[in-house]
């Protein structure tokens, strides 16, 4: 009976769908493959994958750009049989999005098999994370890091929070569910705000002792629970840089997948020029300081090959156009730019 019914469903929803427009038929059957295993198992003898080995994606130079290739079904069937491994390895994959015909991309990490032979065998390379999300295309960016960050999720959920029992995922991925206490466990992110502090003349940018030598970044920090975004900033800023918040407006977001997912909240904040001092957290910060808009400009064009001086030292750079703190500072260059105009 049940399958009755989800079959009349289907139908429905496929008639509802062509009265509406690509992307809501997109997101009407992305949430049909979450919530119907048996159609979701079908979408994977026809559907794109992505493959990782031990969370890093799988790419293809081409020239001098990077590319993120996608296998067939038929294609991964393949790669399978000839490790002698069984099509079931697909049933691994998580649901990661679908294109606009409604073809359903998945991404698999494939880090039992041998690195070195899969490379060989498909003329690519599997890269770090950090890195790949630099080097291909900035829309391919997002679509890594969410599929990173969901496998990554699976990999550090197989328990109950409660019963220490194992958790049993559903086909697409999209949430896993413990039967003995009868508790649905779904991905979540942990929401960061990152904020571009001026005085109305500069900019204040900060490096941590993780940073790349010469990187500059905005200053950034988790939401504490019961925070909303407002206090977030305020105490952030107060605690890593001395200084208190006069006004914040929020700019946008992203999903970073560091150190795991995240949801990065950006915003501008002023504080007073007034009461600029900085006084700076070395628990938190390696160095800290103000720039102009000239050396903000200068930076921006840098990258960090071109920063390294001929003593060894490093001219200040700034994060890339795929990291939301590169909006962020360019914002504030074109606002202060119209300024002077």
């Amino acid at each position: 009976m049940a399958a009755i019914y989800q079959a009349a469903y289907r139908r429905a929803s496929s008639l509802i769908c062509k009265l509406h427009s690509t992307y809501v038929r997109k997101m009407r059957y992305l949430y049909e493959l979450k919530e119907d295993d048996s159609l979701c198992r079908q979408a994977q003898t026809s559907g794109t994958f992505y493959l990782f080995h031990n969370l890093s994606p799988f790419l293809q130079k081409v020239g001098e750009k990077y590319f993120i290739p996608q296998l067939s079904a038929a294609e991964m069937k393949r790669i399978l049989e000839e490790f002698k491994e069984t099509e079931q390895w697909i049933e691994k994959s998580v649901l990661i999005g679908c294109s606009d015909e409604r073809i359903p991309h998945f991404a698999l990490d494939l880090g039992a098999l041998e690195k070195s032979v899969i490379e060989s065998e498909l003329k690519g390379s599997f890269t770090d994370l950090r890195k790949a999300l630099f080097i291909v295309d900035e829309k391919d960016s997002p679509l890594l890091a969410s599929a990173q960050s969901l496998l990554q999720w699976h990999d550090s959920h197989q328990y109950c929070s409660k019963t220490g029992q194992p958790t049993q995922r559903n086909a697409a991925g999209s949430k896993r569910v413990c039967h003995a206490s009868g508790i649905t466990y779904y991905p979540q992110m942990s929401p960061v705000i990152i904020t571009l502090v001026s005085d109305g003349s500069r900019c204040l940018l900060a490096r941590q002792p993780s940073f790349p030598q010469g990187m500059y970044s905005a200053l950034s920090g988790f939401c504490d629970m019961g925070e909303n975004v407002e206090e977030t900033v305020h105490r952030e800023v107060a605690e890593e840089v001395g200084l208190e918040v006069e006004s914040l407006w929020y700019s946008a977001s992203q999903h970073w997948p560091f150190p795991s997912s995240c949801l990065m909240i950006a915003c501008h904040a002023i504080v007073r020029a007034q009461q600029a001092e900085i006084s700076m957290n070395r628990l938190e910060l390696e160095e800290a300081r103000w720039f102009g808009l000239e050396e903000v400009v200068e930076g921006l064009k840098r990258n960090p090959r071109s920063s390294k001086q001929d003593d060894g030292s490093f001219l200040p750079w700034f994060p890339p156009k795929q990291a939301i703190a590169h909006q962020l500072i360019c914002e504030w260059v074109k606002q202060q730019t119209s300024q002077l105009a």
